[in-house]
C-alpha cells in the first residue's frame, strides 16, 4: 500500500464551466489528519508535431490569455467527452493546421500541472497529409507557420518558446529522430 496516498472523504464541486470544473475536496493523510485539496478537472487533450516532407514542422502562434503572452507551441486541442486521443490528434491537425496528419507515433503523454489539474496530454508525431482546409473553432484565433527541429531547440533554449507540452515533445522527437538513424 502506498503510505503517501491521500484518501477523499468529500468532494464539493465549486465551479462547472465549458472547459474545465473546479472542485474543493477534503481528504485524509497518511497519519489520520485532514486537509483540503484545490482540483481543476479538465478532460485531457493531445499534442501534435507534424513534420512536413522538408522535415521541418507545422507550429502555431496564439495568444493565451492565462499567460497574458502570445506563445508559440506545437498544435494541441482539447478531447470531446468520450474520444480517443488519436482521434482528437487527426481531427485538431486538421483543424488548426489544414493539413491531415499520416502515420502517427504515440510519444507518450505528459502531465502539465499535476499538484491541482488532472489534465493529461497524450503527446504524437506525424507526418504531413493531404491539405484539406483549417477549421478554427470560433474563438481561435491563431497564425501557422514553420521551423525546423534545431530552430525550436534554439527558441526553447532562449526562452522564446515556454510551452510544456512543446519542450517535452521536442526532446521526444530528437530520441526518437536519434534512435531510428542508429537502427
Amino acid at each position: 500500500m502506498d503510505k503517501l496516498k491521500e484518501k477523499t472523504i468529500k468532494k464539493e464541486v465549486v465551479y462547472d464551466g465549458h472547459i474545465i470544473q473546479v472542485r474543493k475536496d477534503e481528504v485524509e493523510l497518511h497519519d489520520g489528519s485532514k486537509a483540503d485539496r484545490e482540483l481543476v478537472i479538465h478532460p485531457g487533450g493531445v499534442g501534435i508535431a507534424i513534420e512536413d516532407e522538408e522535415g521541418k514542422f507545422f507550429m502555431v502562434k496564439q495568444y493565451r490569455y492565462g499567460q497574458s503572452k502570445t506563445m508559440i507551441e506545437f498544435p494541441a486541442g482539447k478531447k470531446e467527452k468520450g474520444e480517443e486521443p488519436l482521434t482528437t490528434a487527426k481531427r485538431e491537425t486538421v483543424e488548426e493546421t489544414g493539413y491531415e496528419g499520416k502515420d502517427f507515433i504515440y510519444l507518450g503523454s505528459l502531465v502539465p500541472t499535476p499538484a491541482y489539474d488532472t489534465e493529461v496530454i497524450e503527446l504524437y508525431y506525424a507526418k504531413q497529409g493531404e491539405y484539406k482546409g483549417q477549421h478554427l473553432d470560433d474563438d481561435e484565433d491563431l497564425e501557422v507557420f514553420k521551423m525546423s527541429l534545431e530552430e525550436i531547440t534554439e527558441k526553447i533554449v532562449s526562452g522564446e518558446i515556454q510551452d510544456a507540452k512543446t519542450i517535452a515533445m521536442t526532446f521526444l522527437i530528437q530520441k526518437f529522430k536519434e534512435k531510428d538513424r542508429h537502427e
